[in-house]
């Protein structure tokens, strides 16, 4: 069984943004707001973040959205954030001169945000209605 028919039996669609010029740790916060939400609203709850970073969460999320549409054909009125998760990525290291001929070292971290949207199946019953 290929990966993409594995996707397709699970219904989940990933997408990964990498190389985004922020720490993990300022990502993971707006990332926590958007875990379990539906994805229409996690779009729109990242379009009135203050954040700079959520504007480049957002592009992530509308790139699962096509992705779900466009390669897998699901519905996108039913899809909802299942994971949304960043990892470390590459670490500019600069330096700042200090007092009597010292240096101190700026970090300037890149991270890896990856979306997971999953599709919600309602559950049919069987049985229908007793009369």
């Amino acid at each position: 069984m290929s990966k993409r028919e594995k996707n397709i039996k699970e219904k989940i669609v990933r997408a990964v943004n990498k190389n985004i010029r922020s720490s993990p740790r300022k990502i993971n916060l707006i990332l926590r707001h958007i875990k379990g939400k539906k994805a229409d609203i996690a779009i729109r709850d990242l379009d009135f973040a203050r954040q700079r970073i959520a504007k480049d969460i957002q592009k992530t999320v509308k790139s699962a959205v096509a992705n779900a549409e466009n390669n897998y054909q699901f519905d996108i009125d039913s899809l909802y954030v299942k994971e949304a998760y960043v990892g470390k990525g590459l670490v500019m290291k600069r330096f700042r001169p200090r007092a009597k001929g010292r240096a101190s070292s700026i970090k300037k971290p890149f991270s890896n945000v990856t979306i997971v949207l999953s599709e919600n199946v309602k559950k049919e019953s069987e049985h229908g209605t007793k009369s």
